[in-house]
C-alpha cells in the first residue's frame, strides 16, 4: 500500500495570500485615477435642464487592456450635478476629455427635453475636459 502525505498550507501563508491578493489585483477600479467633477446643464436661454442624467465617456486610451469606466450623475432641479460616479460613489472622472450625453430627460408626457443626438454617447456633440471643471454645459431645446 502506498501512502501519500498531504500537507496543508501553514496559516501564515494563507493569511498572507488573503491580505496581498486584493492589493495585487485591486477591487475592480482598474489602473485609473479619478478627479472630482461637477457642473450645470442649461438651455441656450440660461434656463436649467431640471431632470435627467449626465453620462460621461472618457476619451482616454486603454491601460493594460482596461478601459476607463463610463461615469454618471443625476441632474438636480436647478440644472446642477455633482457626485459624478465612475467606480465608487462620487469618485469623479478619469482626468482628460470626455464625451457627454444627457439621458432620461423627459417631461411628464414622455417628450424628450433635449435633442435626440444629445441623448446618445455615439452622436452627442458635447465634450468636456476635466481641467475645465466645474462644467457649464449648454444645450439647445429640441
Amino acid at each position: 500500500m502506498t501512502h501519500t502525505a498531504t500537507t496543508a498550507a501553514p496559516p501564515q501563508r494563507v493569511l498572507l495570500a488573503i491580505v496581498t491578493l486584493p492589493l495585487l489585483f485591486g477591487c475592480g477600479g482598474g489602473p485609473f485615477d479619478y478627479v472630482p467633477a461637477s457642473g450645470r446643464v442649461t438651455y441656450e436661454d440660461g434656463q436649467p435642464l431640471q431632470v435627467g442624467k449626465v453620462i460621461f465617456k472618457s476619451m482616454a486610451p486603454a491601460v493594460g487592456g482596461a478601459h476607463p469606466r463610463p461615469a454618471g450623475a443625476d441632474l438636480n432641479p436647478d440644472g446642477t450635478f455633482d457626485s459624478v460616479t465612475s467606480h465608487k460613489p462620487g469618485d469623479g472622472l478619469v482626468p482628460g476629455k470626455h464625451t457627454v450625453a444627457i439621458m432620461f430627460a423627459v417631461d411628464e408626457n414622455g417628450n424628450s427635453l433635449v435633442p435626440a443626438e444629445y441623448t446618445n454617447i455615439a452622436t452627442t456633440p458635447i465634450t468636456v475636459d476635466t481641467a475645465d471643471a466645474p462644467f457649464q454645459i449648454t444645450i439647445p431645446r429640441p
